[in-house]
């Protein structure tokens, strides 16, 4: 369906304004139906976020601006989120012993099995958008939108 008929337009829209609405829109619908899958399981987008990025760190701990600096939403209050997942004990956090002004943070057993968990469900959600596109089109999309954002 075109964005005019969603957002239910009666004016003409010019195509960079139906570039970002079609951006925005589809975001709302990937992130509405990402967060239903999250639901059940009591996290946020963004606690899942820091969860696989602390999965990614293969055991070794996390700081704060560490993890900052790989969120996808880089407005996170990633102190909040990460007090969060520890009150779910999800992740642990401790002073580091070298450095007392930094925090180390550690993805739990708990946390490790929450994302396996998710996987199966995580890579279905994500395949679902792409079912009407091929391969080549995939990689064009992807490279247009990088692309547009990297202005």
């Amino acid at each position: 369906m075109k964005i005019e008929d969603e957002i239910k337009s009666t004016v003409t829209l010019d195509y960079s304004k139906k570039v970002v609405l079609n951006i925005l829109y589809t975001q709302n619908v990937v992130t509405d139906k990402f967060n239903d899958i999250l639901k059940p399981y009591e996290i946020s987008s963004e606690q899942y976020n820091v969860l696989r990025i602390l999965r990614g760190q293969k055991g070794s701990p996390a700081n704060m601006c560490l993890i900052q600096e790989r969120m996808l939403a880089k407005t996170s209050n990633t102190t909040r989120l990460v007090d969060k997942l520890l009150l779910k004990n999800l992740v642990t956090r401790k002073v580091c012993t070298e450095n007392r002004r930094k925090i180390e943070v550690l993805i739990t057993p708990k946390g490790l099995d929450l994302l396996a968990e998710l996987e199966p469900k995580v890579i279905q959600h994500e395949s679902s958008f792409a079912n009407n596109l091929n391969s080549e089109e995939l990689e064009m999309l992807n490279e247009l939108l990088e692309k547009y954002r990297n202005n």
